[in-house]
């Protein structure tokens, strides 16, 4: 059984979880990270001296950081499925894995801090609408890739999909007067008919 550390609404909690879930892995979620804690601990810090979620263990082995959590999951129980064995297709699938943290990442946690986690009297107004219109050229970058295609590598779902696809979920749900994005939106709601994102993605945004 894995163990996963880290609280159900880090969105790189939900990007282990469901990668776990799509490859029918069992898992145990410990509650750490937030308001939680736990992060700071002599114990925590002996699994994961970086101090932040998710930490994933699977027996003898520990890592840390969401995408490389996410990638050894495909690479060792889903080759060939979520984890493309072609090194073109793969070199894609991290691709747009890195995409999300170098690019995506940034504008979508300003939008996120600004309109969920600050009060509305301290909002930076400015600041949220300038990264919701980074998030939307992004994300309509996004939909041009997805002309004629199910998943990002094409018709099946692959690790390439999951942290582009999670961040999707905040993306349709706090940035509004979004353009028409016809690919994007069909490729969510290929997304939101999967039982592994509904049940780990597609909760409550706190």
């Amino acid at each position: 059984m894995l163990t996963v550390w880290g609280r159900p609404n880090s969105i790189n909690v939900q990007i282990v979880m469901w990668t776990a879930a799509e490859l029918e892995l069992e898992t145990d979620r410990k509650d750490v990270g937030g308001a939680f804690g736990g992060l700071d601990t002599p114990d925590y810090r002996a699994m994961n001296p970086n101090g932040r979620i998710p930490t994933v263990q699977d027996g003898d082995l520990t890592i840390w950081e969401s995408n490389a959590c996410a990638r050894y999951l495909a690479a060792r129980y889903g080759a060939g499925s979520l984890w493309p064995e072609d090194p073109a297709e793969r070199a894609t699938a991290d691709m747009w894995m890195d995409w999300k943290k170098t690019s995506l990442m940034g504008p979508m946690t300003t939008v996120f801090w600004g309109l969920v986690r600050t009060p509305e009297a301290d909002r930076d107004d400015a600041a949220i609408t300038a990264a919701a219109d980074s998030a939307r050229t992004l994300y309509a970058m996004l939909d041009e890739w997805l002309a004629g295609k199910d998943y990002l590598l094409g018709d099946r779902l692959t690790i390439g999909d999951i942290p582009a696809g999670a961040m999707c979920y905040r993306f349709m749900n706090l940035v509004q007067d979004r353009p028409s994005m016809p690919n994007l939106e069909a490729w969510y709601e290929r997304l939101s008919s999967r039982p592994a994102y509904r049940d780990h993605v597609m909760l409550p945004i706190t």
